[in-house]
């Protein structure tokens, strides 16, 4: 048995935001929504996928923003994204460049 590849991401997000999650990674990252299967749809949260790329974002009723995890995702542009980011008031933090990236 091997580990294949990553089928998805679940991050967790505050009961009651998913219309926030929606404007961003739908709105501003340009990944649609898709449903949820009928059984975990009252759990509440949204699903944004486009081919291989599949975020999940649950409701979590403690909800605490991690401070280091994160996704790494691979745009076009990097310097537009950040720069639409921006725009939209989504705050973002320059750090040191990565080698290959």
């Amino acid at each position: 048995m091997a580990v294949e590849r990553l089928d998805h991401v679940q991050l967790a997000m505050p009961s009651g935001q998913e219309d926030a999650a929606v404007e961003f990674y739908q709105g501003l990252l340009g990944v649609p929504r898709v449903p949820k299967p009928p059984h975990l749809a009252a759990r509440g949260g949204c699903w944004f996928e486009r081919g291989d790329l599949k975020v999940h974002v649950g409701v979590d009723a403690e909800f605490r923003p991690a401070r280091k995890a994160h996704p790494a995702l691979i745009v076009s542009s990097l310097e537009a994204l950040v720069a639409s980011l921006r725009q939209a008031g989504v705050p973002v933090v320059d750090d040191e460049p990565l080698d290959g990236y």
